[in-house]
């Protein structure tokens, strides 16, 4: 692997348009036409930045939403651009702020390896890029919140006399507990 580079903003700010330049190619050259597109939507990326660093001899990543007319995704985009390494495809469960879910490998020379986890595919849900994108806000703050703080040990409760209950019979025949036949 290459030397990663120091995880700057101006760092951050290149990979992640990149990777908006990629997926507005895309748009442009191979969705033209497409009835799956919502119109009134565009390609924007959405509150990335650099993930947790699990494993010190990995590559370091960026975390984010993209936004694009027909699909909205998490999106945990390495520092560097990277080869495919055989995961292109390939479902692998990933840690995303506070949470773990499964990010499918995918792969461009421009962008070079990098995962996604499908929020929404069509976007047909929203009806302007404000939505969409407040959607995104509201979905990363659910990741990247911090863990609820367990509550503090209660004292012990008396635990209250079990209720007498007539036997199966006694109840059958119209009796009450403690009644004599």
């Amino acid at each position: 692997m290459s030397t990663v580079p120091t995880l700057t903003d101006d760092v951050l700010r290149a990979r992640v348009n990149a990777l908006v330049a990629h997926f507005g190619r895309v748009q442009r050259e191979r969705m033209v036409g497409l009835p799956l597109l919502n119109p009134v939507l565009q390609v924007e990326a959405v509150g990335f930045e650099w993930g947790a660093l699990e494993d010190p001899a990995t590559c370091p990543v960026a975390e984010g939403v993209l936004i694009t007319p027909w699909f909205m995704s998490l999106v945990r985009l390495p520092a560097l651009v990277l080869p495919p390494g055989n995961q292109v495809t390939r479902s692998t469960v990933r840690r995303f702020g506070q949470e773990r879910f499964d990010f499918i490998g995918a792969h461009d020379v421009s962008v070079g390896f990098h995962e996604t986890c499908a929020l929404f595919s069509p976007m047909f849900g929203f009806s302007h890029q404000a939505h969409a994108r407040e959607t995104a806000l509201a979905s990363l703050a659910l990741t990247r919140a911090a863990p609820e703080t367990p509550l503090a040990p209660q004292a012990p409760q008396a635990t209250p006399a079990p209720a007498v209950h007539p036997a199966r019979r006694a109840f059958l025949l119209g009796r009450t507990a403690g009644a004599t036949p």
